[in-house]
């Protein structure tokens, strides 16, 4: 059984294991479910404490955590992400949102792109979107196949996604071994809740900048991306970069439990604020004395 590097996955309903089933897995927060003023200050609660963890982060200097939001449309990744780091310090956070690659990225393995913007020690880095639409989005449309000049694809495209599952273990087990926490979020949403933010989107007109034709294009292939989720998930939560797949029909309760699982996660972090040299203590002893003094 493998073993996790630098933390437990922490326990949840939600943590994804290989026998993970996505028409079982829930969109709704259970009945005894708190209701969202409770939520929102359970946020609150989280937001402040992942605040102080990521100021012990940056000046531990030797970790680096990383957070993964996949979903489909409307699940609410950008909410979600600016709700839990609303409070954390904007120089120890770097967030990449991965669209369609570049001509000059296809030029490289899909993986090359990622391992660019992967987080600094002492960082948090978010990644909204991220490598794992090499096993989503292109496999739900194999055209986009041709323009990444693979120097072979196999006639059985399942291949294709079994090495790509077991170059981002590899790669993931490799970040861990390096410092990287790892903590990916599935935004569990239902079709009717996505087209109900969809109906919004298109009824306000502040937000319909926010909707796309392709979306609602990409709503109808709906079932080949649940398999699809499901084969990723399964094959790519391990002990040091787990999955956790969160209801996301209530934006409340989604958000709160995503910080949960982030602060419990980077809690476990051997962190330290670094220890200053005797002779240095001294010296700012002295410093504090002449200081008081001035002001008296």
């Amino acid at each position: 059984m493998a073993k996790p590097i630098l933390f437990d996955p922490v326990a949840s309903p939600y943590l994804v294991d290989d026998s993970f089933k996505i028409d079982k897995a829930d969109t709704k927060p259970p009945k005894d479910a708190p209701d969202k003023k409770t939520n929102v200050d359970a946020l609150a609660d989280s937001v402040a404490k992942l605040a102080k963890l990521q100021q012990k982060l940056y000046a531990h200097d030797r970790y680096a955590v990383l957070l993964v939001f996949q979903a489909m449309d409307a699940a609410g990744k950008d909410g979600t992400i600016r709700a839990i780091l609303t409070g954390v310090n904007p120089q120890g956070v770097s967030v990449s949102a991965f669209k369609s690659p570049s001509s000059g990225e296809l030029q490289h393995d899909f993986l090359w792109r990622i391992n660019r913007e992967l987080p600094m020690r002492g960082q948090i880095g978010v990644f909204n979107r991220s490598h794992y639409e090499e096993v989503l989005v292109v496999r739900v449309n194999p055209g986009y196949l041709d323009g990444e000049k693979l120097p072979q694809i196999p006639k059985d495209l399942t291949e294709l996604w079994e090495e790509r599952f077991e170059s981002i273990v590899a790669a993931e087990k490799h970040w861990a071994r390096n410092g990287i926490a790892i903590v990916k979020f599935f935004l569990n949403v239902s079709q009717k809740e996505q087209h109900k933010r969809f109906l919004d989107r298109l009824t306000d007109p502040d937000d319909n900048w926010k909707f796309a034709t392709t979306d609602w294009q990409e709503t109808k292939k709906w079932d080949k991306y649940m398999e699809a989720y499901e084969d990723a998930l399964r094959a790519t939560s391990k002990p040091w970069a787990p999955w956790y797949s969160i209801p996301a029909d209530s934006k409340s309760f989604m958000r709160r439990t995503v910080a949960d699982i982030v602060v419990a996660t980077v809690a476990q972090l051997k962190l330290e604020y670094p220890k200053v040299p005797e002779r240095e203590r001294a010296e700012l002893e002295k410093i504090r004395r002449e200081i008081e003094a001035e002001l008296k």
